[in-house]
């Protein structure tokens, strides 16, 4: 199936259809910050960001800078085809409990060393999730963890029709 047209990004901005397949993953000092239920859930700007063809970036935390006693391991396991078996996270913000909403990689391939253990969330589940003090949105779809902010443009992968592009 081909590919809707990409969106032509402006000064500042990027376009997923830019980005490379196979994925790659490159750090950033990008300043996040992720909140639920009144609990800094993670703070930083040592993070590595994760691009791939069609999708928004997504971003993983150093464990030193996600909150201590938050994270809880979850049941279940997967395989991406370029980063490896992936472990999955609950996450546990002062008595409300968002199931599965992180993973890490804990022994990627070696073109993703960087992410070894840190963990990377999905948007939707939290309070408020910031990138550069703007408020992120999800990648459409509940399957992808990529975040939406105005430095990127799409269409991104996840919206209905999109699952052979």
């Amino acid at each position: 199936m081909k590919h809707p047209d990409p969106i032509p990004p402006g000064p500042g901005q990027e376009s997923v259809w830019e980005y490379p397949r196979p994925a790659i993953a490159e750090a950033t000092d990008a300043h996040i910050v992720i909140d639920h239920n009144g609990v800094r859930i993670a703070e930083t700007r040592r993070a590595v960001r994760v691009l791939e063809t069609s999708h928004p970036p997504q971003y993983y935390i150093p464990p030193d800078d996600i909150a201590e006693g938050v994270l809880e391991r979850a049941p279940g396991r997967s395989l991406c085809e370029w980063k490896g078996q992936a472990r999955y996270w609950t996450v546990n913000a002062d008595g409300a409990r968002l199931e599965k909403v992180g993973w890490s990689y804990p022994d990627p391939t070696a073109a993703f060393r960087l992410l070894a253990d840190y963990v990377a969330f999905y948007v939707a589940p939290f309070d408020r999730i910031t990138l550069d003090g703007e408020i992120v949105q999800p990648q459409p779809g509940e399957f992808y963890g990529g975040w939406v902010t105005s430095k990127v443009v799409g269409p991104f992968k996840g919206v209905p029709g999109s699952r052979f592009w």
